[in-house]
């Protein structure tokens, strides 16, 4: 396997006044590419740890590489130029248009107002966004228009990483839903490495590649790709966490072409009731199908 785009090595985190870490050793790779969600109660140190990536939050202990560099060797807003943030709250200057808002960090980067322009009408464009939206300020759109638009100031330099707090936790369960299929549309033409902390487990399973649960502490009880976890909790915590639905949420993430089908009782139109009652026996259920294998005219109960 290649060499990861993040690298977590032993990474601690306690804070100061505290004796207790809120991150004990924590080490996991994510490659480049992926969707890996950071996942677990309140307490367990996920968007510690994901604001560790960034250095908004300094580690402790333990080494952070990016594209196998760590990141202490980096100025830290030089790095945070390099990697697109997107918090709950979305976070846009109220006072810039949306346009100047998605322009922020190319115009830090040095970029002429030609390219930036350009740049803004790409991204507006890619996260479903009208043209005309650009000279509007922040609030007079929409909360799920307003976190398109933070997504698509994230995405403005083009950086490589896609760091996501929470994005969605602030609107509704429709406008929520309807971003998470966006996202997954958008991962699938730009393809950035992505790290997304959530505190809904539904959220974790349909995003992510892969899951990384963690318990108070910063304690990393499993990861793994969601379907793994479903069907192989590694332990009781995990296990509770992903709830007593877990069958229903595993059944979700199974295409029905991998799925092995049998075909039940079926009976010709003319069939007696003895050869309906002999099919239902021989299959052990109370109904049968009328018609053949290839046109199914109806079905009745025993």
């Amino acid at each position: 396997m290649s060499q990861p785009m993040i690298r977590l090595s032993r990474v601690t985190k306690t804070f100061p006044g505290q004796t207790v870490p809120a991150v004990g050793d924590l080490s996991f790779d994510i490659q480049e590419g992926e969707i890996v969600v950071l996942v677990g109660p309140s307490g367990c140190g996920k968007t510690t740890t994901l604001k560790m990536i960034n250095r908004l939050v300094e580690a402790t202990g333990g080494t952070i590489e990016v594209a196998g560099t760590n990141i202490t060797s980096v100025e830290a807003p030089i790095l945070r130029q390099g990697i697109g943030y997107v918090i709950q709250r979305i976070g846009l200057f109220p006072h810039r248009t949306i346009g100047e808002n998605i322009g922020t960090v190319p115009g830090l980067l040095g970029w002429d107002k030609d390219r930036i322009q350009d740049r803004v009408t790409e991204l507006i464009d890619l996260v479903g966004l009208e043209q005309e939206m650009k000279d509007r300020y922040p609030a007079e759109l929409s909360g799920g228009h307003q976190q398109r638009v933070g997504v698509a100031r994230a995405l403005a330099a083009d950086p490589p990483v896609l760091l996501m707090d929470e994005p969605f936790g602030a609107v509704d369960p429709i406008v929520r839903s309807r971003l998470q299929d966006e996202l997954l549309d958008l991962q699938q033409r730009v393809r950035k490495t992505i790290v997304f902390v959530t505190h809904d487990i539904d959220e974790a399973i349909q995003l992510g590649d892969r899951v990384a649960i963690l318990n108070v502490g910063g304690v990393l009880e499993q990861y793994a790709a969601p379907a793994e976890i479903l069907s192989n909790p590694a332990n009781a915590f995990v296990e509770e966490f992903l709830g007593e639905d877990r069958s229903l949420k595993r059944l979700s993430l199974t295409p029905i072409s991998s799925i092995e089908l049998t075909s039940g009782p079926i009976v010709d139109p003319g069939a007696t009731r003895a050869d309906v009652e002999a099919a239902m026996a021989g299959h052990g259920v109370d109904w049968v199908g009328i018609g053949s294998r290839d046109s199914l005219l109806g079905w009745v109960w025993g």
